[in-house]
């Protein structure tokens, strides 16, 4: 909650913020109709079997039952996803090929199942695969193709390969290749000033890079939102906050009224807009008629990636571990504790949903803002003993990647933000010589924000690197 931003800081931001708008450099959400947000969008991929089966009882190569039982799992998957279409077809060629390619798109990823010997080599040249991004299935003992995957990887190609017998790793295949075609349909709106890495602060470069629209939205259009809430609606909303709380220490009834009137505005905005995330740099502006923490919750337990502070580079890290594994994110501040090996991550704004949008909501505290005083904002007790990623996208081509497992959690903090984990590291000392890994540059929000995510994701992390053609440093 731009704990770096003084009262003459903020004064002369807003007010350069203004003057932009008024000088008409920055166009309004309004101006122009949105276009179909990625919540309802559907990625669409095209899947080659590539070479002609073998028998099922010799030879290097996958047999025509096996295709059949693979294409029947990929079937099952697209119904699971819901939000994925497979485009299926055999090539020995580059003419078969093509005509998959046409018929998926001419962005559509693509997964290849390498059936024989050469078959990937004959069916997929470098010069027809392009740009798209191209994921490897290499069944064992499918064939030697299997080795020029990572070599395309270092030529500069979009690749990446799943070298496994698992059937059930097509699943995966799909959420990691439908991640480039969401992106490229996402809607991002943003509150001035956007902070981060100056690569993901550029609209231009965001769009040139993941395709993904990003709308700068003036302070008025939330004024108005705020104007127009049902008055009724926005008790029923504190209501529910209050009643499923743990506890409620140190805000009034009236800071809790205030921040679900700002929750509904904000859900109207991304309703309205047809948004599919959200990232405001004009916190500060807002505290007055509530704070906006409550409303972050909603919305990433609602599956929109938000980020205080515009912080661009969290807000498109949620973005990809959202389409991928469709989990929220924990955006922090990071301090260590090298004595016990631990890394502290803190802020007071969170997800409830961190196993997942239809998970149980993890239990919480309502607070006053910590730095600040006042408000109402959640403080999450995350699970002690979960097993965790901490990553950041930065410069929109590295991603940062740390793991650990959450070993405290304060039954009600003191100091530094609300939401606190603890969390042990392989090498905390380590990490902090190593923070930012020697390519993370910027201000002091953009060198210590992190976000947290359930589940150990480094692996994959690395596979979506690679299909944006994009490397992973580790900074544990």
């Amino acid at each position: 909650m731009c704990e770096n931003c003084n009262r003459r800081e903020f004064i002369s931001t807003t007010a350069l913020t203004g003057a932009l708008w008024a000088a008409g450099s920055v166009a309004a959400a309004a101006d122009s109709a949105p276009p179909d947000a990625a919540a309802g969008a559907k990625a669409r991929i095209a899947v080659v079997f590539t070479g002609s089966p073998v028998p099922g009882d010799r030879g290097w190569g996958v047999s025509e039952s096996e295709i059949s039982g693979l294409t029947d799992r990929l079937k099952a998957v697209e119904k699971k996803l819901g939000n994925v279409e497979f485009v299926i077809g055999r090539s020995n060629k580059p003419e078969d090929t093509s005509a998959i390619f046409e018929q998926a798109g001419p962005d559509a990823p693509v997964l290849a199942v390498n059936v024989s010997i050469g078959g990937l080599l004959r069916a997929i040249p470098l010069a027809l695969l392009g740009e798209r991004p191209l994921l490897v299935f290499s069944l064992p003992a499918s064939g030697h193709d299997w080795m020029y995957a990572y070599r395309w990887r270092e030529e500069g190609k979009p690749v990446t390969m799943f070298a496994t017998s698992d059937w059930d790793e097509l699943e995966r295949a799909a959420r990691l290749l439908r991640v480039p075609s969401l992106m490229r349909q996402s809607r991002i709106l943003v509150f001035p000033p956007l902070k981060g890495t100056a690569p993901a602060c550029s609209p231009e470069e965001i769009k040139k890079r993941f395709g993904a629209t990003v709308v700068l939205v003036p302070q008025e259009r939330f004024n108005e939102l705020l104007a127009q809430v049902d008055e009724e609606k926005a008790r029923a909303e504190a209501d529910v906050w209050t009643r499923e709380a743990k506890r409620v220490v140190e805000p009034a009834a009236d800071d809790i009224l205030r921040a679900a009137r700002v929750s509904l505005a904000l859900d109207r905005l991304i309703d309205d807009e047809k948004a599919d995330s959200l990232a405001v740099g004009t916190c500060m502006a807002w505290l007055s008629r509530g704070f906006p923490c409550l409303g972050f919750t909603r919305l990433r337990d609602r599956g929109i990636p938000a980020s205080c502070e515009g912080d661009m580079d969290s807000l498109l890290t949620m973005m990809l571990f959202h389409y991928a594994f469709e989990i929220p994110g924990f955006q922090g501040n990071s301090t260590f504790d090298t004595a016990k090996n631990m890394v502290w991550t803190a802020h007071c704004v969170g997800p409830l949903r961190m196993d997942g949008y239809s998970g149980k909501p993890s239990p919480y505290l309502l607070r006053s803002h910590s730095e600040i005083g006042g408000g109402a904002v959640p403080e999450i007790q995350y699970r002690i003993g979960q097993k965790v990623t901490r990553a950041k996208l930065i410069n929109l081509d590295t991603i940062l990647v740390s793991t650990g497992t959450i070993r405290a959690v304060p039954e009600q903090s003191t100091r530094a933000c609300r939401t606190q984990i603890v969390t042990e590291v392989n090498d905390a000392a380590k990490m902090v010589r190593n923070w930012g890994g020697g390519v993370l540059q910027g201000d002091m929000m953009t060198l210590l924000h992190r976000v947290v995510f359930y589940g150990d994701h480094s692996k994959n992390a690395r596979h979506l690197a690679d299909l944006f053609g994009a490397r992973v440093v580790e900074e544990g």
